[in-house]
């Protein structure tokens, strides 16, 4: 391997580091990238490296379809994320064939455990290279497990045309705090306005070097993430609970249109990021560390928004590792904490008022299924149904129940899978 081809070793190696993460348990992607931060991976190596783990994440089912057959007995671990990273590097990253061959090649000589494993690499990836580029087939793209779910809830046509998606790098989103700045904002971060007012751009980059971010203009928030607080009909004056709040897009949401808000999380960490993007946009809201399920307070309010844990299934266009992540029981579980939370948040709507329930989920279990028990076991509550293109929801997203089915094709480009179902407390 010549000194050239060296360069990139650390990031393909933190790369290795990184996948193994993501597929051994939920959230070890994000864990792995913030640890990676102090141990003082550069800038560049760090963005390599994830950017190679995020290209393996969106085509691992077609990945390991391919090498399957080229492996006659289980290898290690290390060497089977090797054999991925560099089948990713071959086929749908902009790396030279002996550069993806040789480091990959050089990362397994590196340790003991792997060495005697180097040839086994570099004869399957120069046999995948001859092979030629393997069809990203819909089917799969996705889990084999989840893809039959989504057949049996969205048809063949739906699933396949979910799964697809999975293959795509998709364009940043983001959320204008004044919607009269919206046009001016598309123009001069060079994107479009989408149905609903966000703002869909091809910019790359670090976000706090972006025109208008350290002016607290807009902040990132996926187009279907930004539907259901559009919902509340928010006015000015108005109260409004976000129950798990954070990241805080919705919090900002719900305080830019003029409420005054109680912002909810049962992680204090993760409020703190929803307190810095209060501040960076100039917003306030009252935010509070504590379980949505139990919280002591007995205010009630004219808007709730409950965006419950879920699977998270929908949110695969940025997170491709929650498909990998995901296992069957992981939905009867979370559907069982759904109905506590939404028990809990209907005693906090007034009279009158008005909750929102969604998941960035694809499974229908944490979604109409928990409406329809919702509304059951509280006679006190009505489907106030959602008119087609209300809040920016594309028009395939409106069941004829009147909730949101939001699947990430409805939408050209794209958009986070949700399902979203908006009540009304009688008065």
């Amino acid at each position: 391997m010549s000194e050239q081809d060296d360069i990139g070793l650390p990031a393909r190696e933190a790369a290795a580091q990184f996948l193994e993460a993501a597929l051994s348990r939920r959230a070890g992607l994000d864990e792995a990238l913030s640890v990676s931060a102090t141990r003082g991976l550069p800038p560049r190596d760090r963005a390599l490296a994830r950017a190679l783990t995020m290209v393996v994440l969106r085509h691992l089912g077609v990945i390991d379809r391919a090498l399957a057959p080229k492996l006659q007995r289980e290898p290690p671990e290390r060497i089977r994320t090797l054999l991925r990273l560099g089948m990713a590097q071959l086929f749908w990253m902009d790396v030279p064939d002996h550069a993806a061959v040789s480091t990959t090649v050089a990362i397994a000589d590196r340790l003991k455990p792997t060495r005697s494993f180097k040839g086994l690499v570099n004869a399957i990836l120069r046999g995948l290279q001859r092979d030629g580029k393997p069809a990203d087939d819909p089917e799969a793209l996705a889990p084999s497990w989840l893809f039959a779910r989504w057949q049996a809830a969205f048809g063949d046509a739906g699933a396949r045309a979910i799964a697809a998606a999975i293959a795509n790098e998709p364009d940043t989103d983001l959320t204008s705090k004044d919607p009269s700045d919206t046009e001016a904002l598309a123009a001069l971060l060079e994107g479009t306005v989408l149905p609903g007012g966000s703002i869909r751009t091809a910019r790359r980059g670090d976000l706090a070097e972006w025109p208008a971010f350290a002016e607290g203009r807009w902040w990132v928030q996926d187009a279907g993430a930004a539907i259901p607080a559009r919902l509340l009909n928010i006015q000015p004056g108005q109260t409004a609970l976000d129950l798990c709040a954070a990241p805080g897009g919705k919090t900002l949401q719900l305080a830019a249109a003029g409420a005054s808000v109680v912002a909810i999380d049962r992680s204090p960490d993760r409020l703190k990021r929803v307190s810095e993007n209060l501040a960076r946009m100039s917003l306030t809201a009252e935010v509070v560390a504590a379980d949505a399920r139990t919280w002591a307070d007995k205010r009630t309010f004219d808007a709730v928004l409950l965006d419950a844990p879920c699977s998270a299934t929908g949110t695969f266009r940025r997170h491709p590792d929650v498909l990998w992540a995901a296992a069957p029981g992981d939905i009867a579980s979370l559907a069982g904490v759904q109905i506590r939370m939404l028990d809990s948040a209907s005693g906090r709507v007034k009279p009158g008022g008005r909750l929102v329930y969604c998941v960035c989920s694809l499974e229908p279990e944490e979604g109409e299924a928990q409406i329809r028990g919702f509304l059951t076991r509280h006679p006190d509550f009505s489907l106030e149904p959602v008119a087609a293109g209300e809040g920016g929801a594309p028009a395939d997203s409106v069941s004829p129940e009147g909730w949101l089915r939001i699947l990430p094709h409805h939408l050209e480009g794209g958009i986070d899978g949700f399902f979203a179902a908006r009540m009304i407390r009688k008065v």
